[in-house]
C-alpha cells in the first residue's frame, strides 16, 4: 500500500474526524521560516511540528550530528502531543519535496505506527486544488498511542565504521557536498567510504512529486548491490527520502544511520573519502 497521498484524495478526506495533519514545513537557513508560514496559512485540521524540537533531540556540540534523533520519552511525548491513536490516520506535508515530511512519516514509522502517508507535491499541491486555508490552530487531545519503536531500523556510527564492506551505503546529499566541493553547512567535506552517491531529490520531479514506484524501483537497482543497505545524508533528515523511496519501490530499504555525515565527523578517527 503506497504511503503517497494526493491532495485531492487528502481533500476527500478532511471530514474524518480521525485524520492528523501535521505541517512539516522548515527552513534549514531560516528555522523560523516554517512557523510563520504555518501562522499566514496551512492546510484545515494541521498541527505544526519543527524538525529540530518535535523531530530531534538536543544538539550537543562535538557529539551529535545536527539532528539527533530522539530519545524513546520523546518520541511517546511526541505522539501523545499531535493526539495519536491506534486508529488515527496521519498526513504528513512540508513545502514541497517530503524531505521534511519524510522525515515525520519515518519517525512515526519507527515508533510502530503504520497509517502515516505523505502529501505528494506539499503544500502548493493542496493550493493548487483547493481554496481550502486556514489559520486556526486546532485543539488536540492528548493521545493514546505507546510506541513499539523499530529499533532495527537504525544503525549506529560504531557498528557501521566496523562493517563498511559489509553494506550498500547510499549518500541522499547533494552530489558536490558527497565529492567533497561546496560544503557550506557541516566543517569537514567528504563522504563515508565506500558510499555511493544518490541525492533525494532525484526521487521528485521538477513540481516537487514522487517518480512513480517504477521508477524509483529503476533507480535504486541501478545503484544497489545485493548487500543490506545503509541510508545518510548531512543530519539524518534527507536519508529518509531515500529509504521512502526504496519502500514506495517495494524494496527493502535497510537501515538509517540518523546521525548521519554531521555526526560521523564529531569523531576525528572515522575514515573520510573525497
Amino acid at each position: 500500500m503506497s504511503s503517497v497521498i494526493s491532495a485531492t484524495q487528502l481533500e476527500k478526506q478532511l471530514p474524518d474526524p480521525k485524520l492528523i495533519i501535521l505541517d512539516c514545513r522548515y527552513n534549514l537557513a531560516n528555522p523560523n521560516e516554517g512557523i510563520v508560514l504555518y501562522s499566514s496559512g496551512h492546510i484545515p485540521k494541521a498541527q505544526f511540528i519543527h524538525p529540530d524540537t518535535d523531530l530531534s533531540s538536543k544538539v550537543i556540540p562535538g557529539e551529535t550530528g545536527r539532528h539527533p534523533f530522539p530519545s524513546e520519552q520523546q518520541l511517546q511525548a511526541l505522539v501523545e502531543k499531535i493526539g495519536l491513536n491506534p486508529d488515527s490516520q496521519v498526513v504528513c506535508y512540508d513545502a514541497s519535496n517530503g524531505a521534511i515530511a519524510v522525515r515525520a512519516w519515518w519517525t512515526l514509522k519507527y515508533c510502530g505506527f503504520d497509517n502515516v502517508s505523505v502529501l505528494d507535491g506539499g503544500y502548493p499541491a493542496w493550493c493548487n486544488i483547493t481554496n481550502q486555508v486556514s489559520r486556526d490552530i486546532p485543539p488536540v487531545a492528548a493521545g493514546h498511542f505507546t510506541i513499539k519503536p523499530r529499533t532495527d531500523w537504525l544503525i549506529e556510527a560504531d557498528s557501521l565504521n566496523d562493517q563498511l564492506e559489509n553494506y550498500c551505503i547510499f549518500d541522499a546529499r547533494a552530489n558536490d557536498r558527497y565529492q567533497g566541493k561546496n560544503e557550506t553547512i557541516d566543517p569537514v567535506a567528504g563522504h563515508i567510504p565506500t558510499a555511493l552517491s544518490a541525492p533525494f531529490a532525484f526521487n521528485i520531479d521538477d513540481q516537487g512529486f514522487f517518480l512513480p514506484p517504477g521508477q524509483l524501483r529503476q533507480r535504486f537497482q541501478k545503484l544497489a548491490n545485493e548487500k543490506p543497505v545503509v541510508h545518510y545524508c548531512g543530519s539524518g533528515i534527507t536519508a529518509c527520502h531515500n529509504w521512502f523511496a526504496m519502500h514506495e519501490a517495494g524494496l527493502n530499504p535497510g537501515k538509517l544511520y540518523s546521525g548521519s555525515w554531521s555526526h560521523w565527523i564529531t569523531n576525528p578517527t572515522r575514515p573520510i573519502e573525497r
